[in-house]
């Protein structure tokens, strides 16, 4: 009877679980489903996510300004999970035995409150953790509660909730009360990117009838602790960018520090008071607050769970993490120890490793390659105006772009994004789609 039991636990397909469907997880799936589609015997994959639906995460201020209807851009996990041969389990991570490697999944629920799914164990070969990050508002006093997070598309849609709902009261108010501040700490590529699309829908909105509030009457004010805005880029792209962001009219508050948030706007260090409407925190990230001491596993301050330049977990090498959930120390050029910055791109290069590793793992038994991390530059957009950024690479070198070029490189990160996930002949339909709709759709969402 035992020698039954292990013949059929040696027979049984290796089993992959990849929790957190953001952009790498998602396209970590997608890549191995089609890997494995001819090796069902030896392989299968699934995805656990608390979510329904996938958008792109950089896309989300976007969302939150209204540029971007969530709802053209959403991507189900079911279908793309039939179309790629993955299983799809909707729920949240609440646990894990590595004893027995299995994962405990609680079930998500909908906007009614209602559970999706049921509470279940899940038995795993291999698991890998790729749930992101949340925003880190560290501490700060009256942030979580009266600051605005842009960490989900339900948070996005709030925030465009909000800024509508602020429109539509001010049709019928005296004109003293018909104007709008807003307050965003935080000057990184999300502050930045959020600020100019805001001044874009202020400028928008009037010609679509809500013209209680001009775009003279929007102020826009951009808090960041550090002496330029996008601090973590050269400051020649920094430069650039402040230049435009104050030929926008965006108030840039730099060198100012956070105190306290209150229902009536900021109060900082300096002990400046800045009012505002409406405040989004898009300083600073973390891991997830669960994943601190996480079965075991080795974190860090911000929670991210430690990995090995292989992508594997300290304590337990059948645990692989990648993406913002994860710290990976490799070494840079010169031999130092270089800690993988939390960004789109290297998400993107992990997943693509993942695939080759744990494929070369279930079917030739390999062992799993480090990773090196390859920086492509960067790409700030500033709404339907311009981007600027670099473009780094064995064949560019390291060139500056800005414009109508930049602004076009940029689009094609998501559409780069979207190739991985569908496939050339559905990206070539959404993108007919989108150039169809601009002639159709109002440029804003307005409900």
């Amino acid at each position: 009877m035992q020698d039954k039991t292990v013949s059929e636990e040696q027979n049984r397909p290796h089993h992959i679980i990849v929790v957190g469907g953001g952009a790498g997880g998602l396209e970590l799936v997608t890549r191995l489903g089609r890997k494995m589609k001819h090796h069902r015997n030896k392989c299968r994959v699934t995805l656990v996510d608390a979510n329904m639906t996938h958008i792109w995460k950089p896309l989300l201020h976007e969302v939150a300004s209204g540029a971007l209807n969530s709802f053209d851009d959403e991507l189900s996990y079911m279908a793309q999970a039939r179309w790629n041969n993955f299983s799809f389990v909707p729920g949240r991570l609440a646990g894990i035995n590595r004893d027995t490697k299995t994962i405990q999944i609680e079930p998500s629920q909908d906007k009614k409150g209602n559970p999706i799914g049921t509470a279940r164990d899940l038995a795993y070969d291999t698991l890998v953790i790729s749930i992101g990050s949340k925003t880190n508002d560290f501490g700060t006093k009256g942030a979580a509660e009266h600051c605005q997070f842009l960490d989900s598309r339900e948070q996005a849609e709030q925030f465009h909730a909000r800024l509508l709902s602020r429109y539509f009261r001010a049709q019928s108010e005296s004109a003293e009360q018909q104007k709008l501040r807003i307050a965003i700490i935080g000057a990184g590529a999300t502050g930045v990117e959020l600020a100019a699309e805001l001044r874009h829908a202020s400028e928008e909105l009037t010609e679509w009838g809500l013209d209680a509030i001009t775009a003279d009457n929007v102020e826009i004010n951009l808090i960041e602790g550090a002496n330029r805005v996008l601090p973590v880029l050269s400051e020649r792209i920094s430069n650039g960018v402040q230049q435009e962001l104050q030929k926008m009219n965006i108030r840039l508050h730099l060198n100012t520090l956070v105190s306290q948030v209150t229902a009536e706007g900021l109060e900082t260090h300096g002990g400046e008071v800045i009012e505002a409407d409406l405040k989004v925190w898009a300083a600073g990230i973390r891991a997830p607050s669960f994943l601190a001491g996480f079965g075991g596993l080795e974190t860090n301050r911000l929670n991210q769970l430690l990995v090995k330049p292989t992508l594997q977990t300290t304590m337990d090498d059948n645990i692989y993490a990648f993406g913002d959930c994860a710290s990976c120390t490799i070494k840079d050029k010169k031999g130092n120890d270089f800690t993988v910055p939390p960004r789109a791109q290297a998400a993107h290069q992990q997943a693509s490793l993942l695939t080759k590793s744990l494929a070369n793992l279930v079917l030739k038994g390999k062992e799993p390659k480090a990773y090196c991390y390859r920086d492509y530059g960067s790409l700030v957009s500033l709404s339907n105006r311009s981007a600027v950024g670099n473009l780094m690479g064995s064949l560019t070198g390291n060139i500056n772009i800005e414009g109508k070029l930049a602004r076009m490189f940029y689009i094609s990160l998501y559409r780069m994004h979207q190739l991985t996930l569908y496939g050339k002949r559905r990206t070539a339909f959404l993108l007919l789609r989108d150039l169809l709709e601009r002639s159709t759709q109002p440029r804003l969402k307005l409900h």
